[in-house]
């Protein structure tokens, strides 16, 4: 599969004006949407199926083509690779809570994250709104609260800083 292959998002709603995007249109968004969609998929398969079968499946029965050499096939496999060390990660930036009474979205939005502020230099403000976004639209309610709390949480203990709309940064503490 090539990396220009047919995404289709957009309006869906309207088919005279349905709109196709090439893959390398998505945005971040919507590339952590997919990321996100492929997770609980393999979660829900208890990690006992490929990620490559899984994307198959998602390129036939949603008509995507999300290629194997993808951002967002690379990144889903790494989290689902080290989702075991990114769980233990997690677990002492719970104050008062249990791992396993957080509900399956909430995980894999945590685990996603904690990636993302891991392993990119992708500013930690816009990390933990995209992770509050996904929260709201496939969490539990009121699960993007928690997930704030956690990240900022995750944030101070890594020395990240935000970005303020001045320019500055600011560490967590602050």
């Amino acid at each position: 599969m090539s990396a220009s292959s047919e995404l289709p998002l957009g309006n869906h709603n309207d088919d005279s004006q349905e709109s196709n995007f090439s893959y390398d249109d998505i945005t971040s968004r919507e590339a952590r949407s997919l990321i996100f969609h492929l997770l609980y998929a393999m979660d829900a398969y208890d990690y006992d199926s490929s990620l490559e079968s899984i994307v198959d499946n998602f390129n036939r029965g949603f008509e995507l083509k999300i290629p194997f050499d993808s951002v967002v096939f690379k990144t889903a496999q790494t989290i689902i690779d080290t989702h075991d060390e990114l769980d233990e990660a997690i677990k002492p930036l719970l104050h008062n809570w249990r791992f396993d009474r957080i509900g399956v979205c909430t995980k894999l939005i945590l685990r996603m994250a904690l990636w993302e502020l891991s392993h990119t230099d992708m500013i930690a403000n816009i990390v933990l709104n995209e992770a509050i976004e996904l929260a709201k639209c496939f969490a539990e309610k009121d699960a993007y609260k928690f997930i704030n709390g956690v990240l900022d949480e995750a944030v101070k203990k890594m020395g990240k800083t935000y970005e303020l709309h001045d320019g500055k940064d600011t560490t967590a503490d602050e």
